[in-house]
């Protein structure tokens, strides 16, 4: 018998903190929720938690991001439904106008007024659809959606392209004029920049024979529309060709007219046999794309009654197929949605199975330690009591 060493005492000192500890564990959890709440309770589940959960909060931020394409796919189809309405009544109106037999020149000239209004609509379509301060159908829209929770997992979606804006220049409707026979066919090549490649000059070609002897006269005279070059745009109807005998003569006074008004360093017009170029200036180096479509050259001329019906059939098209790009982009962003959606619910359920704690089980580890913690409590007193018997002894 000893009173410097109490062994039994140690024992049940040991069983009371260890029913202790684990009392505590369970109270945490109970209290938490989490089974894991710092790295010791489980080193790996807590790794592997961690990683899910980002994944999680990832998805739900992507899920938000996919709704936003869908905003901005919606608000520019519906811009497009608009346009298309718009150019339905143009194309009526020129129906209506190709009926010559049936109009006088004041009825055309009232046609062409609300068409010119109805081109007013189309370029306030273009240039104020807008979302969140981004303009959609200018021409230059590219937005990128990031679908996913990890890096690459990302949506474009290319609304139009550069000076092929929803407005009348971008669909070619500028020429639209009911009230004149339609001036000549026009090919434009686009300026290339040195961004986007070996840098070339734009050029615009307009139809007709300007050199050949008995009908280069005619061709010059009958030239009407403008060229728009550099921000300036040039009346081809506004050169006085008096005094003028050969084609030559012709082509110089073109030029004499069209230089100083384009300000350009070298002679922009040539004629040929199988048309009237126009060359604009070469981009320099360090040009961009908005350079080059500034240094590209476009034609304007009247399209006539007959020629407008396809001009805007054409300008339909291209809406129409826009729209259908559009619609088939929003369906693919909310398929993308819905797949995000069960992917974050499996996700969260595996975070979940890990990292959430078993209540029932907890609860049960909780009885059992406060039952082995209250026995180990009553043991330790009556090991404490032990070396008392000593003084029976002493006495």
């Amino acid at each position: 018998m000893s009173v410097v060493t109490n062994v039994s005492a140690l024992v049940a000192h040991r069983a009371v903190t260890r029913a202790t500890d684990s009392m505590s564990r369970s109270i945490e959890r109970l209290s938490s929720g989490h089974r894991i709440n710092r790295a010791a309770d489980d080193a790996a589940g807590l790794a592997i938690s961690r990683n899910l959960h980002a994944q999680v909060t990832g998805m739900g931020q992507a899920i938000r991001n996919t709704q936003d394409g869908i905003s901005v796919v919606r608000t520019a189809e519906g811009a497009l439904d608009a346009a298309t309405s718009v150019l339905q009544r143009m194309r009526d109106l020129s129906v209506q106008a190709a009926n010559d037999g049936g109009l006088t020149d004041s009825a055309e000239d009232a046609i062409q007024k609300e068409i010119a209004q109805l081109k007013n609509e189309l370029d306030r379509i273009g240039t104020t659809t807008t979302f969140n301060g981004r303009p959609l159908l200018d021409g230059t829209y590219r937005g990128t959606f990031q679908v996913g929770a990890n890096a690459g997992e990302a949506v474009t979606v290319v609304i139009g392209s550069t000076g092929l804006g929803i407005d009348a220049a971008g669909l070619g409707l500028e020429s639209v004029d009911v009230t004149e026979a339609a001036s000549s066919t026009s090919t434009v090549i686009a300026a290339i920049s040195d961004a986007e490649g070996v840098p070339t000059a734009g050029r615009v070609v307009l139809g007709g024979d300007f050199t050949t002897s008995g009908v280069y006269e005619a061709s010059f005279a009958g030239l009407t529309g403008s060229i728009t070059y550099d921000g300036k745009t040039f009346d081809l109807g506004s050169v006085d060709y008096t005094g003028a005998v050969t084609a030559t003569d012709y082509i110089t006074r073109l030029n004499l007219a069209a230089l100083p008004f384009f300000g350009t360093s070298h002679t922009p017009f040539t004629g040929a046999a199988t048309g009237l170029t126009f060359t604009g200036a070469t981009p320099g180096v360090g040009s961009t794309a908005a350079d080059a479509v500034t240094l590209t050259p476009t034609y304007a001329g009247r399209s006539g009654a007959s020629r407008a019906i396809s001009l805007i059939d054409d300008a339909v098209q291209s809406v129409s197929s826009l729209r259908a790009y559009l619609g088939a982009m929003e369906n693919r962003f909310e398929h993308i949605s819905s797949s995000l959606a069960v992917t974050l619910e499996n996700t969260t359920a595996s975070v979940s199975r890990i990292s959430d704690a078993d209540l029932a089980w907890e609860m049960t580890r909780f009885t059992r330690g406060q039952i082995l913690s209250e026995a180990g409590t009553a043991m330790l007193a009556q090991a404490n009591r032990r070396p008392q018997t000593v003084l029976a002894l002493l006495s």
